[in-house]
Order: C-alpha cells, then structure tokens, then sequence
C-alpha cells in the first residue's frame, strides 16, 4: 500500500497545491522558509542543521497543537538539558509563534509535505534521532522513512474522535501497519487507547493523559489597548474565539438583542481562520451594528460595538480581557469543539455547545466540576449569556472553578516525556 500511496502522491499533490498557494497568499505567520515543505532549503540554513547532533524532530500542525509542543519542549530540555531539539510546522501561523517562542538552541523548520523525494530531502538535513509527532499527523512516508532508517518514531498526545476511528477501522489494512511502526504511542485517555488497539492490536500503547491540561498561563500576554476601539469607560466584554461558518451569525443576533440590556456589554468576534475576515465584514454590514476590522485599522474614529479580530498571534490577549468566552466550532451545526483550556486557565467563564467531539475529555473534566455553560441548541445561547451577565458573582464562580478544575489533570508532559526517553 505504501508503495501505491508513494506512486499516486504526484497526482494528488497537483490536486492540492492550488489549494496550498490559495492558503499560502492568504493566511498570515511566516513565509520567508516555506519552500522547506518542498525539501528546499538554504545554503545557510542546511549548515546551521547539519551541524546539530542527532537532534529530537518535534512536529506539531498549527498554531494549537504548537502551543503544547512548546509547553513539552521547554520541559524536555529542563529535564533533559544535553539533548538537542528541532520542531516543525505545517502552517505558516503555526510557524510564526514557534520561531517567536522558542527556546535558544532550538530549530525550526516546515514539515516536508509527504512526498518522499522531500521527505528523504529533509531526512537528510536534520538527521534526527527521533521523530515526536503530535496527536493525529500520522504520514504515511515520514513514519515509514524514518523507520526504515531506525530513527525511533513517537506519537504524543494522540487521539481517536468517534468519527476518525470509523475511517481508521475502515481502511486497517493501510492503517494497522503503519501504526505499528511507531515505537510508542502516547494516548490521552483510556478509549483513545482502545480505538488505537481496535485499528492496530500489535501498537505499543500509553496512556498519559491530555497535555492540553499541563499549559501555564503564559507571563506575557498581547498588549490588547481597546479604548481607540470602544472609547473611553468601563466595559464587559463578550468573546467569540475560534468561530467558524455559522457561529458569527448567531453571536452577533444574540449580542444585538443583549446590548439592548447591558449597556456597557462589547461585542469581539475572533475568526479560527484569520481569511474569512471579509466574510464575516459581509455579515457585520447587515446586522446594522458598528464595527472595526483589525487587519485594517487599530483605532476607530469613533467607538464601535464590535471588533472583527481577524488577526493572529492575539488569542489569549482577548482572552483575558472578555468577560465571557464562546468557544467556537459548537454552535451553529458545528460540533467538533476547540480547545477550552485556555480560557479555563484565564479564569474565564465559558460558554459551549453541549457536545465536543474532539475534546470530550476537557469538557467531561469542566463539567464534571460545573465550571462552564453548555447550550444543548442554538436557541439556549441568549438566556445562558443573559443569566451571566446579570449575575457577576456566577459568572466569576464558573472562571474560578475551571482554573481549579485543570490542576488535578495535569503531569501528561512529564509522564510523555519519561516514557520516550525510556524508548530511545
């Protein structure tokens, strides 16, 4: 199968490039070394790689799956301070905050898209000794190369939703021995360890627990100045993170009703991809609010109800500022879910749609607690967010329990960390 795989690649790579270049010109982060995805890389930069020994490979996709890569990354060299690290994304947003975050001594490169001319290109530069892959970013001839090379492959914090799983078991005979090959596999909950032995009986398995649960609240956050935004005076801010098609549309209708009561209630809408800017301005323009773009301006010349934040980098900056968060991808048909644990971590109260397919466990843990607001339909959002705002003290209640509700579930990274480097 593999072989098949690597033979039809060029067919479905000139399928998805257009697609690639699209995403490439419109979405923000950095873009200076992105023909890396292609194996290409500077004379400068293939000398400052060369000259690593044997470094640990670290890929995590976008900018969510970086910030826990990162939290594990600063841990591993703490514990392991000898050792020498490179960490690669996917996404030009992904790559921004990597390259902005990192730690000193620590590369970072783009993923080789999963060809193998590019992959062995790579391969070949950074001489890795293992490979740590996070959570569901399972290439075909990146697991298979590095195998074949006896480079140790890892996957961490490794998940298995109810949808995947159904694909995974599906398609076994492409997917058994492919997990298989890695060396170990770290899950984060006991039914993410059965749907992994479901598809591939032979995987070595761990249960480590969610990493999500082990981020800290980072010691400086965005400088977020809103008063040449909404003006002078004391204001309550609600926060739309990580919306997608749908959501927007409900929250601005829900706003607009609740800004009729709480006079001093804003209104900040935070896109999951900061390119659907205009069409969610095409929305803004006939809700018959006031609103401010951010991507084009920073001040407004006169106050507005509403801030379109479609930018990057900025999340926990609003986070922090917000009297109540939404979480996105919940509402609106959508059910996947996002993550919680950054506004938890804020001490936010939380507002999301009562089922989260990807991030079950977080949610179960908040709940569990009564930490958060969940709305079982569309039409369940404005009386949540109204009883928030009409009682402060609930509202305050629910961000206090969710910070306290993460500590009990945090030591993922450690354990993750502990258990690879046995394996090494």
């Amino acid at each position: 199968m593999l072989y098949i795989y690597t033979i039809c690649f060029p067919v479905g790579l000139a399928l998805f490039l257009p697609g690639l270049i699209y995403k490439l010109i419109k979405r923000p982060g950095y873009k200076k070394t992105f023909a890396e995805r292609f194996g290409i890389f500077s004379s400068e930069r293939i000398k400052t790689l060369s000259a690593m020994k044997k470094p640990v490979w670290i890929h995590s996709v976008s900018v969510g799956e970086t910030v826990i890569a990162l939290s594990m990354l600063s841990k591993w060299m703490k514990m392991y301070p000898d050792r020498q690290f490179v960490i690669s994304t996917t996404t030009t947003t992904g790559q921004e905050l990597a390259r902005s975050k990192v730690p000193a001594g620590v590369e970072v490169i783009f993923c080789p898209i999963d060809f193998l001319p590019f992959v062995m290109r790579t391969f070949s530069i950074v001489k890795p000794s293992a490979l740590v892959i996070f959570e569901t970013e399972i290439w075909p001839c990146m697991v298979n190369y590095a195998a074949l090379k006896g480079i140790g492959v890892f996957l961490v914090n490794g998940r298995m939703s109810d949808k995947s799983v159904k694909g995974y078991r599906r398609f076994s005979f492409f997917f058994k021995p492919l997990l298989e090959k890695f060396r170990k596999i770290c899950v984060q909950t006991p039914e993410d360890d059965k749907r992994f032995k479901s598809v591939a009986p032979g995987a070595s398995l761990a249960v480590c627990g969610n990493m999500k649960f082990d981020q800290e609240k980072p010691s400086k956050l965005p400088d977020i100045d809103l008063k040449g935004i909404f003006g002078e005076g004391s204001f309550r801010y609600l926060l739309g993170a990580s919306t997608h098609p749908g959501e927007e549309k409900l929250i601005i209708s829900v706003y607009k009703n609740l800004k009729n009561k709480y006079k001093d209630l804003k209104l900040v809408l935070v896109p999951r991809h900061a390119e659907r800017g205009g069409e969610i301005e095409e929305e803004l323009k006939t809700s018959g609010l006031s609103w401010l773009r951010r991507s084009r301006n920073r001040t407004s010349a006169n106050p507005v109800d509403c801030l379109l934040a479609d930018t990057t980098g900025e999340m926990m900056g609003f986070i922090d500022i917000a009297s109540v968060v939404i979480m996105g991808k919940s509402l609106a048909g959508q059910d996947e879910g996002h993550n919680l644990i950054e506004p938890a971590l804020m001490s936010k109260a939380i507002v999301t749609g009562a089922v989260l397919r990807n991030f079950r466990q977080v949610l179960e843990v908040l709940k569990s607690a009564d930490a958060l607001v969940t709305v079982a339909s569309d039409p369940e959002l404005e009386p949540a967010l109204d009883r928030l705002f009409a009682e402060p003290d609930f509202c305050r209640s629910l961000g206090e329990k969710a910070a306290a509700a993460l500590t009990v579930h945090r030591g993922a990274i450690e354990k993750s960390i502990k258990i690879l480097e046995e394996s090494l």
